[in-house]
């Protein structure tokens, strides 16, 4: 018995499978890749999610959006009654297993990683190899190994396997080989003890790879996870979550460069039926501050800097700032919408690429700066045609701090002066500022610090409403937008000051969507331009949680970060939203946010949890 088998046995926990309208729930799926491009294994044993050579790649299998023209990657001839579904500990490597009729089997799915490689280290190769390994645990269970690529194509036999030409696609060819030959839709019945390998390959010259012996090299791959995940450290509330948090990062870090995609998926729903279904396999600038945040402190500088690295190279070459790009730092596609996909659970459009790439973002100035300024601190040189870009950027931002924008979320309706933008351009010019008295920089250090105090002012001043208690989300007073908790987080305002802390109980009370989930906002109050609701929105939960711990209410915050970590299931994989009404995932998954806020609130809670055990040890900022 190896490895696998043991943790299969162990860990086995087989729950009744569930479908709604022919669509397995988006929790019961585990995100698997190589650190270029993705699969999503459901709970039942099949691939419903491909995109390959890259995460965004036009998918090659999405049958999570249309089980029945999407396409799908399968091994069982029978139904599925039970499943379970969990990582390897420490790895990129899942489980799935399964009870049939007439038997019990576990399948291990991983993307093939070369022995040697590094996961730290971008110019590490992927194989462009996915090996699916069924193993029958107990009676007998009918295989029947079959890849249907959305689109059709065609297949020929090619060596002891099968080639397989998407239709409509020459940036990619795919070889397909099975143990004991058999064909593509061929049934073989398995004993108890007996495995088989399918193993799909990508990659240019893929097919006469030198290979070892398949449990060979998935012992390798799982020993590569476990190298890098050595790297975490992390020793405070939530552990295990937090590092399969920062494996799910690395899951959605573009290795050749450092990019990291907000989710790996596209137009997996915000409201069930509903249109708020966007495309997210695209690096938003807005994440860098953010996840550079939480990886530097937990003991991955490497990541950190490569996605430091990669934003502000991006900003250097386009001379503008950007509110997202591609995996490549070009502007992402234009946005349209696919008629032949019927959507998650009928949820239509199926939108692919992002038309939010084009909208006035304020807010990006901010951002950026805040990169550069967390980059120089972490001992980075600022050479000076970038620092000359980086100050007409904190000019810019001085110029348009109190001009309408669509703001953090994207809305599609006209813009309006939000307070989060406004704040983030104070940011832009507090960093600026900083940076250049700290090295010495050319630029108008004075008068950026200025602007920004000024900026503070007119937001504790002009989106203060006395009637509810609360700064709201925009200039001249507006609705309550749960952005505003994280003017601490950026050092806008501090947590305890008398209109934070208000505005901090106001969000939590006008927000609230039940069992200590928050709405970013409210439609119905705060128009954007689309119809119908959404779920409630993860990461804004996790701003609560830091708030309340900065505000002294530790033990609160304690409880609520636990109740939002245990939503994460087996997988330890959260979404974009959660329905309040069934906890159901809703939005695409996973989420680099959501486990963003995982790590973040983590670290904010050890150090106070620190704080308090050891004594104070100083303004903690």
């Amino acid at each position: 018995m190896d490895e696998f088998d043991e943790i299969v046995r162990a860990g086995m926990d087989l729950r009744p499978l569930r479908r709604q309208d022919g669509y397995l729930p988006i929790a019961d799926h585990a995100l698997i890749g190589d650190g270029h491009g993705c699969a999503l294994v459901g709970r039942g044993g099949a691939i419903s999610w491909l995109c390959v050579p890259r995460f965004d790649s036009a998918p090659l299998v999405c049958g999570l959006l249309d089980p029945e023209r999407g396409g799908v990657i399968s091994l069982l001839a029978q139904e599925v009654v039970e499943a379970d579904q969990s990582y390897l500990t420490d790895t990129g490597v899942v489980v799935t297993t399964v009870r049939t009729a007439t038997g019990v089997a576990a399948i291990t799915d991983a993307f093939l990683l070369h022995p040697h490689a590094r996961l730290e280290d971008e110019t590490s190769p992927g194989r462009g190899e996915l090996l699916r390994r069924v193993r029958v645990l107990s009676g007998r269970v009918s295989l029947r190994p079959w890849v249907e690529l959305r689109g059709g194509a065609r297949v020929s036999r090619s060596g002891g396997g099968w080639r397989l030409c998407p239709h409509g696609r020459d940036d990619v060819e795919l070889h397909l080989s099975v143990d004991q030959h058999l064909a593509p839709g061929e049934v073989v019945e398995l004993d108890a003890g007996l495995q088989v390998d399918v193993v799909l390959r990508w990659a240019p010259g893929s097919a006469r790879q030198e290979r070892r012996g398949r449990g060979g090299m998935l012992r390798d791959t799982a020993e590569v996870w476990r190298r890098w995940a050595d790297l975490i450290h992390y020793d405070g509330p939530q552990r295990a979550l937090v590092r399969r948090s920062a494996l799910t990062l690395k899951l959605l870090d573009h290795l050749p460069n450092g990019a990291i995609v907000a989710a790996p998926t596209s137009s997996l729903p915000e409201e069930i039926g509903g249109e708020r279904n966007w495309d997210y396999r695209f690096t938003w600038v807005r994440d860098a501050a953010f996840t550079v945040y939480a990886l530097r402190r937990i003991g991955l500088p490497h990541e950190a800097g490569q996605f430091l690295s990669w934003v502000l190279d991006a900003v250097e070459r386009d001379g503008v700032a950007r509110v997202m790009y591609t995996i490549d730092g070009e502007q992402p596609p234009t946005e349209w919408i696919d008629t032949e996909l019927a959507g998650y659970r009928r949820s239509t459009p199926v939108r692919w690429g992002n038309a939010a790439a084009e909208q006035t973002q304020n807010d990006v100035y901010g951002e950026i700066l805040d990169c550069a300024y967390q980059w120089a601190g972490a001992g980075g040189e600022l050479d000076p045609h970038l620092w000359k870009r980086l100050a007409a950027l904190a000019d810019t931002a001085r110029a348009k701090a109190r001009e309408p924008d669509h703001g953090i979320w994207e809305v599609r309706s006209p813009g309006r002066p939000f307070t989060y933008s406004v704040a983030l351009c104070q940011v832009a010019l507090d960093r600026a500022a900083r940076i250049a008295r700290k090295q010495d920089l050319p630029g108008d250090a004075d008068g950026w610090a200025a602007e920004a105090a000024a900026l503070r002012h007119l937001i504790l001043t002009e989106t203060w409403d006395d009637e509810l208690g609360s700064l709201t989300e925009q200039l001249g007073g507006g609705g309550l937008d749960a952005s505003l908790l994280t003017l601490p987080l950026r050092r806008v305002l501090p947590a305890d000051h008398p209109r934070m802390i208000a505005t901090t109980r106001a969000v939590a009370d006008h927000l609230d969507a039940g069992d200590g989930l928050l709405y970013r906002y409210l439609p119905e109050r705060s128009s954007d331009g689309l119809a119908g609701h959404e779920g409630a929105f993860l990461l804004c939960s996790f701003w609560l949680v830091d708030n309340l711990a900065a505000q002294g209410e530790l033990d609160r915050a304690l409880e609520l970060y636990d109740s939002l970590c245990a939503r994460a299931g087996n997988l330890g994989l959260l979404p974009e939203e959660i329905d309040p009404a069934s906890g159901a995932f809703l939005g695409n998954y996973p989420q680099a946010f959501s486990h963003i806020g995982v790590i973040s609130s983590g670290i904010n809670l050890t150090r106070r949890l620190n704080s308090r055990e050891h004594g104070p040890r100083g303004s903690t900022g």
